[in-house]
């Protein structure tokens, strides 16, 4: 089928008190998890480094997380193609909430760091399998819907968490940050357990596991993300790790590749990439990575850094972005039901383009409030791109692939923001050392004169990889045929 036309679907139909609704709910109660994690946590760096020690460990909160994230979304994606969405969903709730759990009961830097990465795994499996969900029980007119309740709980964790954050810290201690997703997350398994029921895997052979592929994958994405994400920060680019790292990735990379030629049962298939559908959305989902995780860390930086805001201020400069990506996923099912999904996703790289555009405008004699309307604009451009190209690539496939298409598309943008963290990184790093004539040990100690042009700096970038992302939209076909369950 085409994409479908802006057919309304009466939202009783699909909405919390449907026949579907408490698997809707159980999906939105694990994305909750998942989505006040990204943001409650960030408030209680004091408190948590007052308890426990290791100030210059603490990043690896952060990295560990997201990297243990990264690396293991494509295998459950996989996993789920060969036996199942609910058994990786529930291992998915469970290793979040046992690792949340012991982080509440972490004696040292070191064990709360361990015990992040398990929490890592866990949303590894939650956010792509909860949409991998979405799209099977949902057509794509009813998604158009949906998107409204899921884009609903990233909307409100952005607001709950920092402040849920800041009173745990305060008022009580912030250990009750991680024990809080114990009974959200019990809640969420006991609903996908009891309402849950999906239909057998079609083919009656038994599954072959790719076990050569996904440690190649595993090992290779490691290496390749960590020398992103540490590398000019625990040593520098030029540095024997960094080459090493570097050329251990590339390799293993290349061996995945020759591996997944001749592998019955690929864990990342390399139709994915050459798929125009599925291979666009990954391109797409790629350049907003690239730019999200960036801005998310220079922003605050330069309204506090640089305009002298305070940490609150700051944090809603930043808000609007993360306000703006939800109300646009959430109305971005009626524009690619009128105009289709390529149309959409070139308004929204239009107004990323035009968000970027007011980023360069920002000075130092500028408003916080000239700041925080770059970001809102960003963040409706990433709404209409990020979603409707996750409900195009799900639309594209039958249901045996639609957890590969799902978890590369979230894939790529792990990978993305590793890159963006690490170009951005560099930018601003090259600009304050040719102005200093060295590298700083952090730039938050920097003084508005030097902190100015390296952040702006980082703009431009930003702008530049804006305009990319119209490009990769146009990879999307202009129409995109919805696949039944049992296509070939």
């Amino acid at each position: 089928m085409s994409t479908p036309t802006a057919a309304r679907v009466p939202r009783a139909d699909v909405g919390l008190r449907s026949e579907r609704g408490p698997v809707l709910l159980a999906v939105m109660l694990s994305t909750g998890l998942v989505a006040i994690d990204a943001t409650i946590l960030a408030t209680a760096v004091p408190a948590v480094v007052r308890d426990l020690g290791g100030l210059s460990q603490f990043p690896w909160l952060f990295s560990v997380y997201v990297l243990a994230q990264a690396v293991s979304v494509p295998v459950y994606g996989k996993i789920a193609d060969l036996y199942g969405r609910k058994t990786v969903m529930l291992v998915g709730v469970g290793l979040f909430v046992l690792g949340s759990l012991l982080c509440g009961l972490a004696w040292s830097m070191g064990a709360l760091i361990a015990f992040r990465a398990v929490q890592g795994l866990g949303a590894g499996a939650i956010q792509p399998i909860g949409m991998t969900i979405v799209g099977d029980i949902y057509s794509v007119a009813e998604r158009a819907t949906v998107q409204g309740y899921i884009a609903s709980v990233w909307a409100v964790s952005s607001l709950v968490g920092p402040t849920l954050g800041g009173v745990f810290s305060e008022a009580l201690t912030w250990r009750w940050i991680f024990f809080v997703n114990l009974p959200l997350g019990a809640a969420a398994a006991w609903m996908l357990w009891r309402r849950f029921t999906e239909q057998p895997r079609p083919e009656s052979a038994r599954p072959r596991i790719d076990y050569a592929g996904t440690m190649l994958l595993l090992l290779g994405t490691v290496a390749l993300l960590v020398a992103l994400l540490e590398g000019g920060v625990l040593w520098s680019w030029g540095s024997p790790v960094s080459i090493g790292l570097f050329a251990a990735a590339v390799v293993l990379l290349v061996a995945f590749v020759v591996v997944e030629r001749r592998a019955a049962e690929p864990v990342l298939p390399l139709w994915v990439f050459s798929h125009r559908v599925v291979g666009g959305a990954m391109l797409v989902s790629l350049v907003v990575g690239v730019m999200l995780l960036g801005l998310t860390s220079y922003v605050p930086l330069y309204a506090q850094g640089v305009l002298g805001t305070g940490a609150i201020v700051a944090g809603f400069a930043l808000a609007a972005m993360t306000m703006g990506w939800p109300v646009a996923a959430a109305t971005s099912g009626r524009l690619y039901l009128r105009l289709g999904f390529r149309t959409t996703l070139l308004i929204g790289s239009v107004l990323t383009v035009a968000g970027s555009g007011v980023l360069l405008a920002v000075g130092p004699d500028s408003s916080v409030w000239l700041l925080a309307g770059a970001c809102l604009v960003l963040g409706l451009g990433f709404g209409y791109v990020a979603s409707p190209s996750l409900v195009a690539a799900q639309s594209a496939v039958p249901w045996r692939e639609r957890g590969v298409a799902t978890s590369a598309s979230i894939f790529a943008r792990s990978v993305g923001s590793a890159v963006g963290v690490a170009a951005f990184g560099a930018v601003a790093n090259t600009v304050v050392r040719d102005r200093l004539g060295h590298t700083p040990s952090d730039l938050e100690s920097l003084p508005a004169g030097v902190l100015a042009p390296a952040l702006s700096a980082v703009f431009v970038v930003a702008a530049g990889v804006s305009v990319t992302m119209l490009l990769a939209s146009l990879v999307m076909p202009k129409v995109v045929r919805e696949v039944g369950p049992d296509a070939d």
